[in-house]
Formats: structure tokens, sequence, C-alpha cells
């Protein structure tokens, strides 16, 4: 009987086994440590005093998150803020990064390398805090309003760059001279044909681009001080520190005040943060999944 010829790329059975359990080890370091935060955020703060962190606390607790929630219409509004900034800056920062990357992909746009270059260079050095702060509080006036957030944080480098890669590497350069020649305008050819066939490298800058937004708090730090337009980041993290410097200083502040002081839940409070900033935008990556393997990798291929 004829041997079957093994294929090159062809895996045998054990050492498919091992890289089996090398992921699901993996998979298991990534998901645990976040199981245990949510475990801790529900312990009562003795339980943690009397045998440390542990999955299976003495006593559980509400107390964290009933803490945050005094907090009432500010924290609702934190929530709508970060929601709001999060959604209405992907979708501008995705508009002004596709466009960018378009014209970057294009062989003939006569400053290609020129605006390639000016990109790149961003990547290496930076103007520093103080230069940014000058030009966006006094130069565009960016103070107490949405726009002060999003603007700062609307075209990425390294998103520019995987953006025009991928562009690079799915869409062929035929397709935009069968388009020219039928007559299509450029912005027609982009938001008409390249745009919907390059939906993986899209939803993937597209959740990159959701994540900074979601998690930023050092800009609103800068350039916010109505609690109108305080995002939920910087609320908590407004939260944490206060709780710290209570909790740091509450032999100074008198008997009455250090027993209240010695009942708050610091320890899960902090762990409720945390799962209170995580767990709204851990569920919009189910939706974005199926595009996220192909546009990482197509994105990376080609330089």
């Amino acid at each position: 009987m004829k041997k079957k010829k093994r294929a090159i790329n062809a895996i045998s059975i054990p050492v498919e086994i091992i890289f089996h359990i090398i992921m699901i080890l993996f998979c298991l370091a990534c998901i645990i440590p976040f199981i245990f935060v949510v475990i801790i955020s529900f312990t009562d703060q003795e339980s943690i005093r009397q045998i440390g962190y542990s999955f299976t606390p003495v006593a559980w607790s509400l107390e964290a998150y009933r803490y945050v929630v005094r907090l009432g219409d500010q924290l609702w509004r934190s929530y709508f803020n970060s929601f709001f900034i999060t959604v209405l800056g992907t979708a501008i920062s995705m508009l002004v990064t596709i466009m960018y990357a378009y014209a970057l992909y294009r062989r003939d746009f006569k400053y290609r390398k020129f605006f390639t270059f000016f990109c790149f260079f961003t990547m290496l050095f930076g103007g520093g805090l103080a230069p940014t702060y000058v030009v966006c509080k006094t130069v565009l006036g960016l103070s107490d309003s949405y726009a002060a957030i999003i603007v700062p944080m609307l075209l990425n480098p390294f998103n520019l760059i995987i953006m025009r890669t991928f562009f690079q590497s799915s869409v062929p350069a035929e397709l935009i001279d069968a388009a020219s020649i039928d007559g299509s305008g450029e912005y027609s050819t982009l938001f008409r044909i390249i745009i919907p066939i390059s939906k993986p490298g899209i939803a993937t800058v597209g959740l990159l681009t959701a994540l900074a937004y979601w998690n930023e708090w050092f800009i609103p730090m800068l350039y916010v001080k109505d609690a109108k337009y305080i995002p939920l980041q910087y609320l908590l993290m407004q939260m944490q520190t206060k709780v710290d410097f209570l909790v740091k200083n509450s032999s100074m502040i008198g008997a009455e005040a250090s027993n209240i002081m010695n009942s708050l839940p610091a320890d899960s409070l902090r762990m409720a943060l945390v799962v209170l900033i995580v767990v709204p935008i851990a569920f919009a990556y189910p939706f974005f999944q199926r595009y996220i393997i192909s546009g990482l990798t197509i994105g990376s291929v080609k330089g």
C-alpha cells in the first residue's frame, strides 16, 4: 500500500495536544485574574483584613458597589459621557484614519512620502506634555467640553500604519484603476468600494481606538473641570484618590472619622472600580472578534 504523503505544514497529534494545553493554560492565566478581581470586589472588608485576598472569602459584601452607587446622578452622567465620547470619538477618529491611510496607500499621490514620514516621525518624537497642553488649551481653546477629550486623540500614528498596511495587503491597485475607468470619484471609490472590502482592518483599528477612548482619564484630568463632562474613568480615579488619601491620613482626622474609615471597603472598592470599567467594554469585543484576527494578521504581513 502506497504511503500517504505528509503535508509540509502538518502537525503530529502529540504536538497538537501540547499546543492545545499551552493555549488553555494561557487562556486561564488571562481569565483567572479577572475572576479573582470580581470575587474580591464582592468580599467583605473584614474578611480581607483577616485572611487577605482569597478565592473563598470568609464573608461576602456589596458594600463596595453601594459606595460607588452613592455617587448618584454623577455616576450615571459619567457613564453616559464615557459611552458618548467613545462612540463619537471612535467614529470621527476612524473617518480621519481611513482617509489619511487611503491617501498614503495611493501610489499616485504626489506627497505620499512626505505625509508618510510626517506620520512616522510623530511615533519617534513627541512635542512633550507642556507644549501639547499649551496648544490644546490656549491655541485650540479645548476646555470643559467633549471636544477637549476627543480631539487630542483623533489620530494615532500606529493605527494609521496598520490601516495603510491593510489597504496595501488587501486592496489590489487594479480595483482602483477599474473604478476610475468607470468614472468613480475618489470619495465614491473609498466609501463604496474600498471600505466595504476592508471591514477586518477597520474593525481591528476601531476596537483599538474605542479601547483608547474608553480607558482615557489623563486627558480629562488636564482639560476638564466641569463635572458635566467628566467621564467614568476620571470620576473613579478621583474617588480612588480620595479614598487612598483618607486611608493614609485616618489617624489625623479624629476618632469618629477614623472609625468610619476603618469600615470603608478600600480594598474591595479598588476591585469594584476595575469591574465597572472593564465589563462594559468587554461586551463590545464579541462583536469585533471575527474581524480582529484576520485584521491584525493581514495588517502585519506587509510593511
